[in-house]
């Protein structure tokens, strides 16, 4: 796990390009999306990011359904836990957290998400301001909070 995206909505087209708007020139120029669509009810083929086309591609068993792959030529593959929208601030944080953390052996997205829902309740209620955004630390003790 490289860290975690917390979409506003359950848009993937719009949620995607404004996450790879965001990515693209931090981590370079992301070539592909992939994603499980357990969780959104509409896929699109590709995004267009920063002046060119991102490939989006779905996979239902090859994919963790909390998680999404990002694929760069210079920062290679990128996997983030997604934090459903419907997410309150305060568990949103603690999943953030707990994704970008360095320490431990490597966990899942599902797993990360059922020890959140098993420690706080069944996904804690969604909390009227929230921004959405991302937290990530690939690299070495390296964290970047992004927002949406």
């Amino acid at each position: 796990m490289d860290g975690a995206w917390w979409p506003r909505s359950r848009d993937l087209s719009g949620e995607l390009s404004a996450l790879a708007d965001v990515l693209d020139p931090l981590w370079g120029r992301i070539t592909r999306i992939a994603v499980n669509p357990r969780h959104w009810p509409i896929l699109p083929p590709r995004i267009f990011v920063n002046g060119h086309v991102v490939k989006v591609g779905w996979f239902t068993t090859e994919l963790d359904p909390h998680g999404i792959t990002l694929l760069s030529y210079t920062a290679g593959r990128w996997d983030l836990l997604v934090i459903p929208p419907e997410t309150g601030a305060s568990s949103a944080a603690r999943l953030m957290a707990a994704a970008s953390a360095d320490t431990g052996p490597p966990t899942t997205a599902t797993a990360l998400m059922t020890a959140e829902w098993a420690r706080h309740g069944s996904r804690a209620k969604a909390g009227k301001a929230r921004s959405g955004g991302a937290l990530s630390s690939h690299g070495r003790n390296q964290q970047r909070a992004v927002g949406m």
